[in-house]
């Protein structure tokens, strides 16, 4: 195996008390591009989401690279129209050598020329996350794939339960937390707030805010923001033409022009445009768990 000159560097408590954190070296941060992380509880749409949003992205005329960070590898799947492997698996078949690869070996073309990348992650139960990403952000500097682009999705699994996972948060400069209308989401929401505020003590990320995602209301959401400090950036009603676009393989710019799916585009888009143009950093203070269930639960 290839010797790593800049291996990831293991430290304790510098994100909060009894944290263990994966640091990437310096040189692996990515310059020039607005790099974003989409977390949110396991199926609640993060994949959808990050796709559709790198769709809108392209719409408006951004050069977008998406980065899948699941062991399922199936981020992009709606954007390329299959699941592609992963940089792991492909790593692995060249011990390691990343020199033997060319771009194409790692990285396909989507919709409208959106670029796309499936880290993937571990064996279940063995290895971390955070070497994942790490390795995934070096390869793509060393083939420059970072050079000419504008926007970086990392669309990240399930909750953040350890520093691993958290990984894409010391890339990106802004955290969108997708939810939905629902206890469970919510809660997910609080804790993912934590981690993100754990990381924005030592660098550059901020939380944008929240999406309400196949969710008719958003009162329980609002509900939430207004008490911890923090804001719903966007509305994606729970429509059907998102069920059968991901039975397509397509995102919903690729879908025909029902009104449903004109009018979830439009939201796409917008939200594209303010994320691109910049949103106010916001510093919300997550509640205690035994405060959020007396805040959402019922009697």
């Amino acid at each position: 195996m290839a010797l790593d000159r800049n291996p990831p560097v293991l430290r304790r408590g510098e994100d909060g008390e009894g944290s263990v954190q994966v640091h990437q070296a310096p040189d692996m941060k990515i310059e020039g591009a607005k790099v974003f992380s989409v977390y949110g509880k396991g199926g609640i749409g993060k994949s959808t989401t990050s796709s559709n949003l790198s769709a809108a992205f392209s719409m408006l005329g951004k050069r977008v690279l998406q980065i899948g960070c699941d062991p399922k590898h199936d981020s992009t799947f709606t954007l390329t129209g299959h699941l592609q492997p992963t940089v792991i698996d492909i790593l692995k078949e060249v011990d390691f050598h990343p020199e033997e690869l060319r771009p194409e070996d790692f990285m396909t073309e989507g919709f409208n020329g959106v670029q796309c990348v499936e880290a993937g992650g571990p064996p279940a139960g063995t290895g971390c996350g955070g070497y994942v990403v790490g390795q995934t952000v070096k390869l793509l500097k060393q083939h420059h794939m970072l050079e000419d682009t504008d926007v970086v999705i990392f669309d990240v699994l399930g909750d953040v339960v350890c520093g691993g996972f958290a990984a894409p948060l010391q890339h990106a400069d802004r955290a969108v937390i997708v939810t939905a209308n629902d206890f469970d989401s919510i809660y997910a929401m609080n804790r993912i707030i934590a981690a993100v505020q754990a990381k924005s003590k030592n660098y550059n990320v901020r939380l944008a805010g929240c999406i309400a995602n196949r969710s008719l209301d958003t009162d329980e959401v609002d509900r939430f923001c207004d008490v911890v400090g923090f804001k719903r950036i966007a509305h994606m009603p729970d429509i059907d033409a998102v069920r059968r676009s991901r039975l397509k393989k397509k995102t919903l710019f690729e879908m025909p022009d029902e009104e449903d799916i004109v009018m979830a585009r439009k939201e796409y888009i917008r939200l594209a445009d303010v994320l691109f143009a910049g949103t106010e950093p916001l510093a919300p203070a997550p509640l205690a768990d035994r405060d959020i269930f007396e805040l959402l639960g019922f009697d």
